[in-house]
């Protein structure tokens, strides 16, 4: 177990903490919380590799945890009212394809590398700018205006977007191409 690996357990932790301070309207603690997983998941990745301290079980965990205090921070958010629900369907059914895709591809004797898209990269740091952004808003009572418009379709739009580059990755890849 490695530094990096130890660091995004602990975010791993975090994520029902987050969770908790949102469903408890607790702004201030989901905020700080939440800047905390975001830094921890900045601190494992410069670890790793200015270290060179990647692992197999690093390079797993890490979406995985990402993946898991997004998901769960956009649900709880849309059940709240904060973010709109489509949403949080929106980002929960991009991930959940990519995960349905991996599978199927392995129970058909074709594994997928996992490697993440450019697009992907970008994707996911917009969601976590834009989660920040709206529990900053509720921390620190924020009237943010455009920003949550800009921010809602920015996120729908590179979640589409990436969604669309792993489909088309995944059925060149099942197709041999």
């Amino acid at each position: 177990m490695t530094i990096p690996n130890l660091i995004t357990v602990l975010r791993l932790v975090l994520v029902p903490l987050v969770i908790l301070a949102i469903a408890d309207s607790r702004w201030m603690a989901a905020f700080l919380l939440f800047v905390t997983a975001g830094a921890s998941d900045a601190a494992d990745g410069f670890i790793a590799r200015r270290f060179d301290m990647r692992t197999e079980f690093g390079a797993y965990l890490d979406p995985l945890a990402d993946k898991a205090l997004l998901v769960s921070i956009y649900i709880t958010m849309a059940i709240g009212g904060e973010l709109p629900r489509w949403l949080a369907v929106l980002v929960v059914s991009r991930d959940l394809m990519i995960v349905a895709a991996i599978i199927l591809s392995r129970l058909m004797d074709q594994p997928m590398e996992i490697r993440p898209l450019f697009v992907s990269k970008v994707n996911t740091a917009v969601q976590i700018a834009f989660a920040a952004l709206v529990l900053g808003m509720k921390a620190f009572a924020l009237d943010i205006g455009w920003l949550w418009s800009a921010g809602t379709g920015a996120v729908a739009a590179l979640t589409v977007v990436s969604a669309a580059a792993y489909l088309a990755r995944w059925l060149r890849h099942m197709a041999g191409v």
